[in-house]
């Protein structure tokens, strides 16, 4: 009978992850510093500070969420699916009955976003069914009640609104379902399915208020921008260009970007900081980004490759996935590849409770190494 793993088995600790994970967490404070410096408005926000405050917290929680046995959230991944279910839904009901819309809980210290927590919450969840449920893999019930799950969840997130987070919660639901076993084939069918759905619905979408007209504009300025545009996102995608292409090999130097320091470039701290630090950094700092992305990505799916079991597999791929999606996309919008979206670039951009939920998802991959082999006596 295997033994479990007990705190004494620190020594399979990933200590490259956290090593890459702190370098790019550290890279962020040090990009947001320089985007929000002069600027008067930004001044009073302490963007920088409570970034910092918030790293070191979810520094604190990798090392808390590591010491725990991952298999502790499987016991209560059904009272985290209905905590996450309902605090969305109050959020939702009373953003709307105050403000129109809201996203965040206001402490009146900080700002809590419950959506970026559901995604960690959705990855346990969604881990939890699929393991328990492996004999069942290609029935059709199956499958819809896994989807009718993430829904649960997500579709208050979608009613915020927030598009951008409910397709990473749909994304990671995709991927789990096909790391689960589901062969290809059905995969590409439900795909289809979902597009021809998506085609077919999209008419009362708009009627009702699910997608709204700022999301259809960021795709009409998308595929038809105006080369005059002075605001909005037409005008910050071309900034965003400009600001990569002006940085070069090497970057205009930290604190010298001309579209960065001159506020051309707007939300420079969050969403199109990828462009600030391409312009202040150029190619080369760019593609070093890029590489410690890759490498902590890479790093996730090696937990995966390593558990112990379907549970922790399944957990490690989420994080990898949502990782991996999340900074894709960013990437992708401050190219001009893709509309914009609004979702930020993992463990860099500025967003307290964005940071903290990576940060808590890393904590799970380093608790799955930490336990993908029994102790030999």
């Amino acid at each position: 009978m295997q033994e479990r793993v007990t705190s004494t088995n620190w020594r399979h600790f990933d200590f490259w992850l956290l090593g890459a994970v702190a370098l790019l967490v550290i890279f962020g404070i040090t990009m947001i510093r320089s985007a929000v410096a002069g600027n008067i408005e930004l001044a009073g926000l302490n963007l920088v500070q409570r970034q910092l405050i918030f790293a070191l917290i979810g520094f604190v929680a990798i090392l808390i969420t590591t010491s725990i046995d991952y298999h502790l959230w499987a016991s209560i991944s059904q009272t985290m699916y209905i905590a996450t279910a309902i605090l969305l839904a109050v959020l939702f009901v009373v953003g709307s009955a105050l403000f129109g819309s809201a996203r965040w809980f206001d402490t009146g210290v900080i700002l809590i976003q419950p959506s970026e927590v559901a995604k960690i919450v959705m990855i346990l969840v969604l881990a939890d069914f699929f393991t328990r449920n492996q004999n069942k893999i290609g029935d059709v019930r199956w499958i819809a009640r896994s989807f009718l799950m993430t829904m649960g969840v997500t579709i208050w997130i979608l009613l915020q609104p927030n598009l951008s987070t409910s397709i990473v919660m749909l994304v990671i639901w995709f991927a789990l379902l096909r790391a689960s076993g589901l062969r290809l084939k059905y995969l590409l069918i439900f795909a289809v399915g979902g597009l021809i759905f998506l085609a077919v619905a999209f008419p009362l979408l708009v009627q009702f208020k699910i997608i709204h007209d700022y999301q259809l504009a960021r795709v009409t300025n998308f595929l038809f921008p105006d080369p005059n545009a002075s605001y909005g996102d037409a005008y910050n995608l071309k900034q965003a260009l400009i600001s990569i292409g002006s940085g070069g090999l090497f970057g205009q130097g930290y604190g010298h970007g001309t579209q960065v320091q001159l506020r051309f470039l707007k939300v420079r701290w969050s969403d199109f900081i990828f462009s600030a630090s391409a312009q202040e950094f150029g190619f080369v700092g760019t593609v070093v980004i890029l590489l410690l992305m890759v490498f902590v990505i890479y790093r996730c799916l090696r937990a995966a490759w390593m558990a112990r079991d379907t549970f922790g597999a399944l957990i490690a791929y989420g994080v990898a996935t949502m990782v991996g999606f999340q900074a894709l996309v960013n990437i992708g919008v401050n190219l001009s590849l893709i509309p914009a979206t609004g979702l930020t670039l993992p463990f860099v951009s500025y967003g307290g409770s964005s940071l903290l939920s990576t940060l808590l998802g890393i904590g799970l991959v380093e608790s799955v190494i930490l336990r993908h082999k029994a102790l030999e006596f």
